[in-house]
């Protein structure tokens, strides 16, 4: 993968709260070798802009983002070097929708919390923002986490 760019995409249920707030914190810490991306497993909010409480912490926390929900597609398992899962519900699915051989290691993005919080805060049905900031601060410390497995040859 030396010399050219390294692929990651976020997924999560719908892509408007979550993988939207992942996509946007690995992009502000990973440096330009990376294209990053996200999408949902459903297409329930195809074309629409992210959750206005995740926009709001992203904001807060200086990480601009501009993208808009889309689907998985079977040609993303072959374009993308890691795909990172949510949640194991969301592990399910991208291992069922994987074509057989396909190029994407797929993990579950809460693996790499050096605090062990595997899972992915889904803030969806929340009445405030507090779970937003909790799935803000989760994906801050799995994006360094793998960047920080990856530089040390722990992932191939």
């Amino acid at each position: 993968m030396s010399g050219q760019k390294k692929k990651a995409l976020f997924i999560c249920l719908g892509n408007i709260c979550r993988s939207p707030i992942a996509e946007g914190v690995f992009r502000k810490i990973a440096d330009d070798t990376w294209e990053i991306d996200s999408a949902a497993i459903g297409g329930w909010h195809i074309g629409n802009p992210p959750d206005w409480r995740a926009l709001d912490t992203m904001k807060k926390h200086d990480v601009p983002y501009n993208n808009c929900a889309r689907q998985i597609s079977t040609k993303d398992f072959n374009e993308y070097d890691f795909i990172f899962g949510m949640d194991e519900e969301n592990m399910r699915d991208l291992n069922r929708k994987a074509p057989k051989g396909s190029k994407a290691k797929l993990f579950l993005f809460g693996d790499f919390d050096p605090e062990g919080d595997r899972i992915i805060r889904d803030p969806y049905y929340d009445s405030d923002s507090k779970g937003f900031e909790k799935c803000y601060e989760q994906c801050v410390r799995c994006s360094h986490g793998f960047l920080e497995q990856l530089a040390q040859g722990k992932i191939k």
